[in-house]
């Protein structure tokens, strides 16, 4: 079967750019951005219950743009200081530069990884072990960071200050594509969730991430496309290569 329309299981870019749209004007495919999950912040009453003391740390670790948010506006929600001589540890130089909508930016201490990767980031950490660290993490996704903490000699708390939960289909809103592309388990289990009957047949699906693939097999579905893999690191690299092929087919 030709591919013709492709779900991206992600909120549609502001900028209004993305490799998945240069795919659509190159191979005439109808791309849409459609979110599985979305995030919402954990209220005050339950951040609250975790006991742990914000104006206690030095450094607040981010691995995400939407930890930054529901930090400063529970900061602000509590009514919390915030000390110009507070620390900032990023997973990307893409979530430092976030930063900027909340603090003067140029006058912080903000520090990131160069990889987007979790080892990268916990290395520029191991540098500044006297600081006293609270991770920004979701209710539940967290496992490869809580990993990385076992061990670790530095001192940390961790606070849970978001969560993820379905993005459900509304009745009657249109579910016809041959490619669904995937970047958490969770995305998985609100596919489930919102087609509890759905039948895979001929339609592609394309995932990032170990954890998503696993989550894809789990719930007996065929993984076409998998990244990182020996050959990719780019799922959009790796749709525009299963597309040459696929339109080459009559």
């Amino acid at each position: 079967m030709k591919v013709k329309r492709i779900l991206v299981s992600q909120p549609k870019p502001e900028s209004g750019k993305s490799p998945y749209y240069d795919l659509a004007e190159k191979y005439n495919v109808k791309v849409e951005f459609r979110p599985f999950i979305k995030v919402e912040p954990l209220s005050s009453k339950e951040f609250r219950a975790q006991k742990v003391s914000i104006a206690g740390h030095t450094a607040i670790v981010f691995t995400s743009r939407i930890g930054i948010d529901c930090f400063f506006s529970l900061c602000k929600e509590l009514r919390v200081p915030i000390s110009d001589d507070l620390k900032y540890f990023c997973i990307s130089e893409s979530v430092a530069l976030y930063l900027q909508k909340h603090i003067n930016y140029r006058k912080r201490k903000v520090f990131f990884g160069t990889t987007n990767r979790l080892a990268d980031m916990f290395a520029v950490i191991g540098k500044h072990d006297k600081e006293k660290f609270l991770f920004v993490l979701p209710e539940n996704n967290n496992e490869d960071v809580m990993a990385m903490l076992e061990g670790c000699s530095f001192s940390y708390h961790t606070a849970m200050m978001y969560r993820t939960v379905s993005n459900d289909f509304a009745p009657g809103e249109p579910f016809n594509y041959d490619m669904l592309l995937f970047f958490s388990p969770q995305g998985i289990a609100a596919l489930m969730k919102n087609f509890p009957d759905f039948q895979q047949g001929d339609i592609v699906i394309g995932c990032l991430g170990s954890t998503t693939a696993h989550a894809v097999r789990e719930a007996g579905l065929r993984l076409d496309i998998e990244v990182p893999s020996a050959k990719y690191t780019s799922l959009s690299v790796a749709v525009d290569d299963f597309l040459k092929e696929n339109h080459k087919r009559r």
